[in-house]
């Protein structure tokens, strides 16, 4: 990363580099190239060198060839006449090319003949451009030759300069592109074509002749090989090459700082912008015009739990949209790309990845690009859930508020009946109690009368406690509980409503426990929770034709293990239409009933009584049909014996 990163930031110098390196793959090549033009060179001189003593030896060995000739002849005229061998033609003409004296020598190295060259000759020809600087360097061929009188072992030695050998070789060739020197075995110049008026440039190039091991041939060339690489303007061009890479490389960094700052101001102001729409509150939504979502915020990813890369490209319908309302979200969607999407916005309810719902409220806008061609839809999208909810809390609350309104009118209303009834009920005791006195009293009472009056009494005395147990209610008295025995009180509240269940032809089926069902509790409250239920039970068959209805009372205790306290539960079953699918929290709402004329007061109150108790309140469908009511509340404990009264 950091080696990427430092090249990132240095493209700039990518001309000049590329300047440099082409400068130095010029330079790597023109040094090549130069040692090679340079090989080239010392090739072609060491070749006209060697073309050069090619010449010189071709030479010697005509003129050897010629001296061999001559000296065929020799035993056949010389032999006799001595002083004629320097009139023979062919010595004659030897003497007149190369040589300049001819010497014919026995076995015994003794003279026999000699000839030598006019002084007034000279063998250098005149066509030539070779100079001659130093004479007397001489040099000899011999060839075998008769040694006189017949006899073999002689020789024939041919004496010639190297000036004249020199100045009969053809260097006009050579001549026009080389100063052509010849040096003595110490160094003196024996013969050149160097001229005052033509400078040779080049570096010498020296051989020892073969024909002749004490000179020297010496080229110097008068012009190199020209190379356009070491002409002044190549160098020019090539530092003009420079400087252009090193000036584009400077353009390229200032306009590469150009272009990251204006990439930095740009991801900035990107970044300002993501920040922005992800710190906003409002959820964003851009669409095409088909629906396929094309950008997502943070808030709307977060407000439906999936991520931007599963909600961007996802077309209708989208994940988030209930699986029971897909039809009605689809007819909106299209409404919305139609054009028809309310300008105030529409209320629509979403489904979080986790499954809980949304409530949103969503507000559409056309989308233009630059151009301002529409190319979608802009969605801002406000989370009302906790809105909503506290709408439904206000609803809620408003509706509590009206119930506690109207209980507490019931309330005073109980209290304002209570405290009328109280008088005339008291009235009724005390008339039906003198009445019944005055009754005893005469000689021939009725029996009927004297049951009617002790009814009458009794009804009067409930009818007065359950007044003062809704005054009790409605003025917050604690409850007086007592031990009472379960079954004598169920036996008591059954006797009190037989005659109306016998009138509506519904049957009463009780059967009394074996054992006692003590329970602590208050005796009126307990009566009224029994009597509610006997009277629901009641309404509830008689909706019923089909059927002879029935009631069941099972009173059933429970003791628990290991002496701790009980249970005593008391069920109120039917044969009726049952719980119709609700539950007792249902049944038990204030103010809700089933039935025409009911007041939704009744199963409240009596779960509150027994719940007041201690105990626990519940409903459900029976096995066999109907519903079955259940409260249970807690076993009293045993009585203690009374210890034996000691006697005087």
């Amino acid at each position: 990363m950091v080696r990427a990163s430092f090249v990132k930031r240095n493209y700039w110098l990518l001309p000049g580099l590329l300047a440099l390196v082409f400068v130095l793959m010029v330079g790597a090549w023109a040094s090549v190239n130069d040692a090679t033009e340079q090989r080239a060179f010392a090739q072609t001189l060491a070749s006209d060198a060697a073309s050069v003593e090619a010449q010189i030896v071709a030479r010697l060995e005509v003129e050897r060839a010629r001296l061999r000739d001559i000296a065929r002849q020799l035993p056949l005229e010389s032999a006799k006449n001595r002083t004629g061998f320097a009139e023979l033609p062919e010595v004659q003409a030897g003497l007149q090319r190369l040589s300049n004296r001819l010497v014919w020598l026995d076995d015994k190295l003794r003279l026999l003949a000699s000839a030598e060259r006019p002084a007034q000759w000279s063998g250098l020809e005149d066509s030539t451009d070779l100079r001659i600087q130093m004479r007397g360097q001489a040099e000899h061929l011999v060839v075998p030759a008769p040694g006189g009188y017949g006899q073999p072992g002689g020789q024939l030695l041919a004496r010639y300069e190297i000036t004249d050998l020199l100045g009969s070789t053809d260097l006009a060739w050579l001549n026009r592109r080389y100063e052509v020197s010849f040096l003595s075995e110490l160094g003196e110049v024996i013969a050149t074509t160097a001229h005052p008026q033509r400078i040779a440039h080049g570096a010498p190039f020296e051989r020892h002749l073969v024909s002749s091991t004490d000179t020297r041939l010496i080229l110097r060339p008068y012009d190199m090989p020209i190379l356009w690489w070491r002409s002044p303007r190549t160098f020019a061009l090539l530092a003009g090459l420079l400087l252009l890479g090193a000036g584009g490389s400077l353009l390229l960094r200032r306009e590469m700082r150009r272009v990251a700052q204006a990439v930095a101001d740009a991801q900035t102001e990107a970044a300002w912008r993501q920040s922005m729409e992800d710190s906003a509150l409002v959820g964003l939504r851009a669409r095409d015009t088909e629906g396929s979502i094309l950008y997502v915020n943070k808030t709307l990813c977060d407000m439906v739990g999936y991520s931007a890369h599963e909600l961007i490209g996802s077309r209708p319908p989208l994940p988030f949209w209930p699986p029971d309302a897909v039809d009605a979200m689809m007819a909106r969607n299209l409404d919305t790309l139609a054009g028809a999407a309310p300008a105030t916005g529409f209320e629509s309810r979403w489904q979080h990845r986790d499954g809980h719902f949304i409530d949103v409220m969503i507000f559409e806008s056309r989308l233009h690009d630059p151009q301002g061609q529409h190319i979608g839809w802009m969605g801002s999208i406000v989370d009302i859930s906790d809105r909503k909810l506290l709408e439904e809390k206000n609803r809620r609350y408003t509706a509590l508020m009206a119930q506690h309104a109207r209980l507490s009118d019931l309330g005073l209303l109980a209290s304002e009946l209570a405290h009328e009834l109280n008088q005339p009920l008291a009235t009724v005791i005390a008339y039906s109690s003198g009445l019944s006195m005055a009754v005893r009293k005469m000689e021939q009472a009725s029996p009927d009368i004297l049951a009617a009056l002790d009814a009458l009494q009794k009804n009067a005395r409930k009818a007065g406690d359950i007044v003062h147990w809704i005054r009790r209610q409605t003025s917050r008295v604690p409850a007086q509980h007592q031990r009472l025995d379960m079954a004598a009180l169920v036996a008591e509240v059954l006797a009190m409503h037989r005659h109306t269940f016998q009138q509506a032809g519904v049957a009463l089926k009780w059967t009394p426990p074996n054992s006692e069902c003590p329970v602590l509790a208050d005796r009126v409250g307990i009566e009224q929770v029994l009597g509610n239920l006997l009277r629901n039970a009641l309404e509830a068959l008689s909706e019923q034709q089909s059927r002879t209805g029935y009631v069941r009372i099972t009173l059933t205790s429970h003791h628990a293990p290991e002496g701790g306290g009980g249970s005593v539960e008391l069920a109120v079953s039917d044969n009726g239409p049952g719980m119709q699918g609700r539950n007792i929290d249902d049944l038990c709402a204030t103010f809700y009933s089933t039935k025409t004329q009911g007041m939704g007061l009744g199963l409240g109150i009596c779960r509150s009584i027994v719940e007041s108790h201690g105990g626990t309140f519940s409903a459900s469908d029976a096995e066999s049909g109907g519903a079955i009511f259940r409260f249970s509340l807690p076993m009293a404990a045993p009585l203690s014996p009374s210890p034996p009264e000691s006697l005087p």
